[in-house]
């Protein structure tokens, strides 16, 4: 049988928490893979963001949602162009403790510009936003790819980062295969 890969695992975790009409942020919305299964989850009483700062990734984003557009099962879906460190601005202050879920996965869009990446800066920023937007109980889930350029270095912060955070108010779990240093592996976060 094997274990979960990381995004499974991640959509695992998540689905635990998410009920339908809550809602959920995909911070690195990407081809989109992570904005479905938060879409699928919420249902259509439910609210989607997704982050991305290539158009390129937000129009794939789009094309994966259409099947439950066809379906009538969208949820309220929020494509926003800008860095997933602008997200609390971009969302609103009323969404501030209501976030169930928040999924990042690091690294390059699949396909694209391998050049623009994910850097630890504005990632930092968008997990310390995300965790300020979650509600008890909600979850923060990071996808890590130590593998390319970048990678290694922008995983150990995220990783530093989650060590952390205050256990009164934070539990973090890493998902990792140790046997292999440059394996993709998952952080996770859950509010307290």
């Amino acid at each position: 049988m094997g274990f979960l890969s990381i995004l499974s695992m991640a959509h695992q975790w998540i689905a635990e928490r998410v009920q339908p009409g809550d809602i959920v942020i995909d911070a690195t919305a990407g081809g989109g893979v992570d904005t479905l299964k938060l879409a699928e989850l919420v249902g259509a009483r439910g609210t989607v963001h997704a982050f991305d700062i290539q158009q390129d990734a937000l129009d794939r984003t789009l094309e994966r949602l259409r099947p439950l557009e066809e379906r009538g099962k969208l949820p309220q879906v929020r494509l926003h162009l800008r860095n997933h460190a602008l997200m609390a601005e971009a969302i609103g202050p009323s969404a501030e403790g209501n976030v169930a879920a928040v999924m990042f996965n690091l690294g390059y869009l699949p396909g694209g510009d391998e050049s623009v990446i994910t850097v630890p800066t504005t990632t930092i920023a968008a997990l310390d936003a995300a965790i300020a937007l979650l509600r008890r109980g909600g979850i923060v889930t990071v996808a890590l790819y130590p593998g390319h350029p970048g990678g290694a270095e922008e995983a150990a912060i995220v990783a530093d980062w989650a060590a952390k955070l205050p256990g009164a108010l934070y539990a973090a779990v890493l998902y990792r295969q140790p046997q292999r240093d440059t394996a993709p592996y998952l952080v996770a976060v859950e509010k307290r």
